[in-house]
């Protein structure tokens, strides 16, 4: 199972809220909940996040066994 919790650590260190997200990086509301959720996102969207935060998958995303 991927799980997104390392995001909203990575974003508080990077200073990137959500809205800013939403509104200068026009991230859909939608795959900021599927993000919250821990549920399928594209690749697109990690490439993306990976950009704005200039960071690494590791730094967003994580796997952990069920």
């Amino acid at each position: 199972m991927i799980v997104y919790d390392r995001l909203w650590g990575t974003m508080k260190e990077k200073g990137v809220s959500q809205y800013a997200l939403i509104k200068k990086y026009k991230i859909s509301t939608g795959q900021l909940d599927r993000l919250r959720k821990n549920e399928n996102v594209s690749t697109h969207t990690l490439d993306l996040l990976c950009s704005i935060l200039n960071c690494s998958l590791e730094d967003i995303a994580e796997y952990k066994e069920k």
